[in-house]
């Protein structure tokens, strides 16, 4: 069955450092982008970062950018997200998000679903 997996969440100090990975199994995510999510009680689910096919042009949240590096590696079905310096506000449960983003015309031959999203992983900032 085709599906997410996060993983590299954990707790750290104000100022560390922590790199979430996401695997696709079950499908390829090379006519997907890739996205990070993050959310925390009583809030909407928050785009964090988000990076095309090719991996042109990523985009970042005001609120992470500078901080937050975004990658993905097609061969290996993957993506990347690495967070240096955190800070107690970047506390969440973050989760891995894959959108078809092929060509309308060949969307159906080369997407199996529209989105797929993993099943989250926590990271806590604290001292």
């Amino acid at each position: 069955q085709a599906h997410l997996v996060e993983s590299g969440g954990g707790l750290v100090q104000p100022g560390g450092s922590l790199t979430l990975s996401c695997a696709a199994t079950g499908f390829t995510v090379d006519s997907y982008a890739m996205n990070w999510y993050r959310q925390v009680p009583v809030r909407e689910r928050e785009l964090v970062a988000a990076i095309m096919r090719t991996g042109d042009e990523p985009h970042y949240a005001d609120s992470v950018r500078d901080r937050f590096i975004i990658s993905r590696d097609n061969a290996k079905n993957s993506a990347t997200l690495q967070m240096d310096p955190l800070k107690p506000e970047d506390t969440a449960v973050y989760y891995c998000h894959a959108t078809c983003a092929a060509p309308p015309h060949i969307a159906p031959a080369v997407c199996s679903e529209f989105e797929y999203w993993g099943q989250g992983t926590q990271v806590t900032v604290s001292s």
